[in-house]
């Protein structure tokens, strides 16, 4: 009986859409520019692309066995979040807030008063529909960023509802904290312009805590080292990100106009920085520049300069991007010397890469570049805001970690995180999924 509970869920909350079917009144029109709309439609789907683009960056990095595995616990994502949204996570994230910390449930459960909503407050010419989906793509690709820690050696079951969880009880709240008007980060003036503290950081300490909770996977400990699947799949995937994250920073302006073009300038410029960084470094200490290398640096360049894109000027992206690199680079090169089996270097890249951005954005964010900055960085005399994005650094931090500690706890509790030793043996590929990758 145990494997029809996910069905009967489904089937449950298809039974909600038919019995509430949010029905719109009257659709808001006015205030309305029909050139954002375009752009945030446009944007919402470039969001969606990083996702797939996320499954071929991991899957080309893993072992041959578990590829089809690693880039499904992406593509799923899309289906299970997308779900989760409009039931329950959009209510959560941008609910009427609950004393600054979360969003009540009810406000927009299954739906309601979405479609003939008034527009979001800081997104005033587009509808609020618009504004939900494109905040969905958000929470799809954070749980599967977290993957890249947990690959070839996670049941696949055991991820959907840990992927289901840490949606509600981590991503969710963070949401709310940080971009909601009345959440209490917001409140306190921090700045994260597209998800370098939402998403970045939470998914990269969610990758620490399931690396330490699931331990090494048994050819970990067998070989130090095993050679990625395919390197034309991580280029692949490297390029459908960095053609997505134009949207996911410049979408983040919500509206076609200067703010958005400077975000997608500085996002550019910041992932070729650092790109160039990661070879550059590599070579410095004398390995040969390789095409791993450059698609993780490039990476590395988009997720820190994620928060700060919006915020900060184009040469300063390139600052931020190059040592953002190198300093992942290190700190990836340190993990392999020790037992944590971060299998895809989840934490150094995304986590890392998110608290570097979060502090650039404290130290160079400018009213010059987008005039909603109440307090400036650190690089012009006021020390403000920078000490409230260490304060934030410091709570999302403890936070994210714990939060995503008990979930894997009370998830391997419900269902065994951890397949088999003979499944892992043989590959999730097969032991998950019954498919399999035909050698050429």
């Amino acid at each position: 009986m145990k494997k029809y509970i996910p069905l009967v869920i489904l089937l449950g909350v298809s039974l909600l859409g038919i019995l509430m079917p949010a029905i719109p009144t009257q659709i808001v029109t006015e205030g309305l520019n029909s050139g954002d709309i375009a752009w945030m439609l446009v944007a919402t789907a470039f969001v969606l692309l990083m996702t797939p683009g996320l499954a071929y960056f991991y899957g080309g990095m893993v072992n041959h066995k578990n590829v089809i595995s690693t880039m499904l616990q992406s593509f799923i994502a899309m289906g299970v979040i997308s779900i989760v949204w409009v039931v329950v996570g959009f209510s959560l994230a941008f609910g009427d807030s609950i004393g600054g910390w979360v969003g009540n449930p009810l406000t927009f459960f299954m739906f309601k008063g979405v479609l003939d909503g008034k527009p979001w407050s800081l997104a005033p010419t587009i509808p609020l529909a618009l504004f939900a989906f494109f905040q969905l793509k958000f929470a799809v690709i954070t749980p599967a960023l977290v993957t890249g820690s947990l690959a070839e050696r996670i049941k696949f079951r055991s991820y959907i509802l840990f992927m289901v969880l840490f949606s509600i009880f981590v991503y969710a709240p963070l949401a709310h904290w940080t971009w909601h008007p009345d959440g209490f980060l917001f409140k306190l003036g921090v700045l994260d312009f597209a998800g370098g503290t939402v998403v970045h950081m939470s998914a990269g300490w969610a990758a620490l805590a399931g690396a330490l909770y699931l331990k090494r996977r048994r050819s970990h400990v067998e070989a130090n080292f095993l050679p990625p699947a395919n390197i034309p799949y991580v280029l692949l995937g490297t390029g459908l990100l960095w053609f997505g994250w134009f949207g996911f920073n410049a979408g983040s302006a919500v509206g076609s106009g200067p703010l958005a073009v400077s975000a997608l300038a500085a996002t550019n410029t910041a992932a070729a920085a650092a790109g160039l960084a990661w070879v550059l470094f590599d070579t410095a200490k004398g390995k040969k520049p390789s095409a791993l290398g450059f698609s993780i640096g490039a990476v590395v360049g988009l997720v820190a300069i994620t928060p700060a894109c919006g915020f900060v000027t184009i040469p300063q992206s390139i600052f931020i991007g190059a040592i953002s690199s190198m300093v992942s680079n290190y700190l990836a090169h340190l993990r392999t010397k020790t037992t944590l089996d971060d299998t895809l270097d989840v934490f150094p890249c995304h986590g890392v890469g998110g608290m570097m951005g979060m502090l650039m954005t404290g130290i160079f964010a400018s009213k010059g570049v987008n005039s909603a900055v109440v307090d400036e960085g650190l690089a012009y005399g006021t020390f403000t805001l920078f000490k409230n994005h260490l304060i934030a650094l410091v709570l999302v931090s403890i936070f994210a970690f714990v939060m995503s500690y008990i979930i894997l706890k009370v998830t391997d509790l419900i269902e065994p995180l951890r397949v088999s030793e003979e499944d892992e043996k043989v590959g999730l590929d097969i032991s998950q999924h019954d498919e399999f990758l035909v050698e050429a």
